[in-house]
């Protein structure tokens, strides 16, 4: 299995504190049947800037940890981007890490309260440049919470979702659990990734989200999430189901 978004690397956001803690969490992630993650830390969010060099100097070190403790994952360098004007200029001068080595797949993160005006715009220049953009938790967004359906414009245009395990199996609460479900049942999402940050509050729930996948949308569904994320990191093309509008509840009426 393989994690596409988790904050393994130490000491340089909100994730793992140290190097044990990235090694606690490299065992809890085996242990889940986690092959292979992609370290994801935060990148222009506010409070971070985890540039592509320091990245992948990091990935390397912690490679080697795992290797020299036989911890049997493999780290690949990635990037949590939080959405911001500057993203061109950032690629430009090499402070972006994408997913694949073809520069083809990035993680791009939402602020939490809504979804900014320009995004449309810009995530149609990133796929003009041949980049495609890959929104990450939009269900704990407050503005897709809202209105679920604001996702379907981006998806429509060929824009990739990733869902949170934790958010489908319960783990930020009812409401952000029922709109990943909505999610996953109108092809809004993708593929589901952990988000770990560490292996308590912010665990993997990897294992059980794909269980729970399993049995509420079957084996297919299953299929279809894993190969996505092998092709994101090979740099394949992702083919997609076509997006629905979210089903809203049927109340019955006095008349």
């Amino acid at each position: 299995m393989i994690d596409l978004h988790c904050h393994i690397l130490p000491g340089i956001d909100d994730g793992a504190k140290d190097l044990e803690d990235s090694m606690d969490m490299a065992r809890k992630a085996v242990a889940e049947g986690i092959t292979h993650i992609l370290a994801s830390p935060h990148y222009k969010n506010g409070h971070w800037d985890n540039e592509k060099q320091d990245i992948l100097s990091l990935v390397e070190e912690v490679q080697e940890e795992l290797n020299a403790r036989d911890i049997p994952l493999t780290i690949f360098p990635g990037q949590e981007v939080r959405i911001n004007g500057e993203f061109f200029e950032d690629v430009e001068e090499n402070r972006i890490q994408f997913i694949d080595e073809g520069n083809q797949y990035v993680l791009i993160e939402f602020p939490t309260p809504m979804i900014p005006q320009y995004a449309e715009k810009l995530f149609f220049e990133m796929q003009r440049e041949g980049i495609t953009p890959i929104i990450v938790h939009p269900e704990r967004n407050h503005a897709v919470l809202k209105d679920p359906d604001l996702l379907m414009s981006f998806v429509e245009k060929g824009v990739l979702v990733q869902l949170t395990a934790a958010s489908y199996t319960g783990g930020f609460g009812k409401e952000i659990q029922k709109v990943s479900k909505q999610l996953i049942e109108s092809n809004l999402v993708h593929f589901i990734a952990s988000d770990a940050h560490n292996i308590g509050s912010r665990s993997f729930h990897m294992k059980e989200a794909y269980q729970k996948l399993e049995k509420e949308f079957g084996p297919e569904k299953v299929a279809e999430y894993h190969q996505v994320t092998k092709d994101l990191v090979n740099g394949e093309p992702i083919f997609t189901k076509t997006p629905q509008k979210v089903k809203k509840a049927k109340f019955l009426g006095l008349f």
